[in-house]
């Protein structure tokens, strides 16, 4: 029997993860369609995939963080007549400071494309996934789901959200062949901490931290296997357990400690 192409919605696939995502579909025999803000990126990768997997590639160059491009983006898929089996919501950014010193604008466009763009993907894809039985959903959460974050107050708020949203979806399509997967990573080696200004933090300063590629496929393959929260790392998933028998008013104090400036 001839295999059928699936098709892999990737956002923020211009690097870092996303990236090593797009490949990793490619590789194992998925059409993709690759989303992000800079079209010449995408392009790169586009080329790359076609050099290495006969696999179709679709590019579509979209700020997400603009609150109209969900829906533009799901009628576009819709026009090239693309069944998505797999919507990874991967696109997010940060951002470092105090949050009475930090800029409202670019708050809300993580908010913006953190949360809302995450959450009106899901809406126009998931609906379609129980339709017809079959379905995966990954979107990228943190570690950062699990804490409060002194001075990165907001991008940790979005990702708690992303976590139990995730966690509860999954519960409501569960029995319809569909799974939702919030991906934890910890600190990754990617774009995610120049583009927060993190670079100069006491925890990135000290760290050594896993590749986008390693983390991209423990994520393929815990979404393959319908896992629902995914914490990539035994250290962070012993760091998660651990949380639960720590007063919270001390763990506040531990993430301030940890992201202050050196």
């Amino acid at each position: 029997m001839e295999k059928t192409t699936k098709t892999a919605l990737i956002t923020g696939a211009s690097s870092g993860i996303g990236y090593e995502l797009a490949l990793i579909h490619a590789k194992n025999g998925d059409d993709v369609i690759l989303v992000a803000r800079r079209e010449d990126k995408l392009n790169e990768l586009k080329f790359l995939i076609h050099e290495k997997y006969p696999v179709k590639v679709e590019v579509i160059a979209l700020d997400l963080a603009q609150p109209e491009s969900p829906k533009i983006l799901f009628d576009t898929i819709v026009r090239m007549d693309a069944t998505v089996e797999y919507l990874i919501n991967n696109a997010g950014f940060g951002d470092y400071g105090k949050f009475t010193e930090t800029n409202w604008e670019k708050e809300q466009q993580m908010i913006q494309l953190n949360i809302l763009a995450l959450t009106e993907l899901t809406k126009l894809y998931l609906p379609l996934m129980v339709e017809r039985k079959s379905g995966h959903v990954m979107n990228v959460a943190s570690i950062a789901s699990f804490l409060p974050g002194p001075l990165m107050a907001v991008y940790y708020a979005t990702k708690a959200y992303v976590l139990h949203f995730s966690e509860a979806i999954n519960n409501e399509v569960a029995d319809h062949n569909v799974s939702v997967t919030a991906l934890c990573p910890g600190p990754t080696i990617s774009g995610f901490q120049d583009a927060a200004n993190l670079g100069d933090s006491k925890f990135f300063q000290s760290n050594k931290f896993p590749s986008s590629k390693e983390v991209a496929e423990y994520g393929y393959q815990a979404m393959l296997k319908k896992k629902v929260v995914a914490i990539h790392g035994a250290s962070n998933r012993w760091m998660v357990f651990f949380l639960r028998l720590i007063p919270r008013a001390m763990v506040v104090k531990m993430v301030r400690k940890l992201q202050g400036k050196k």
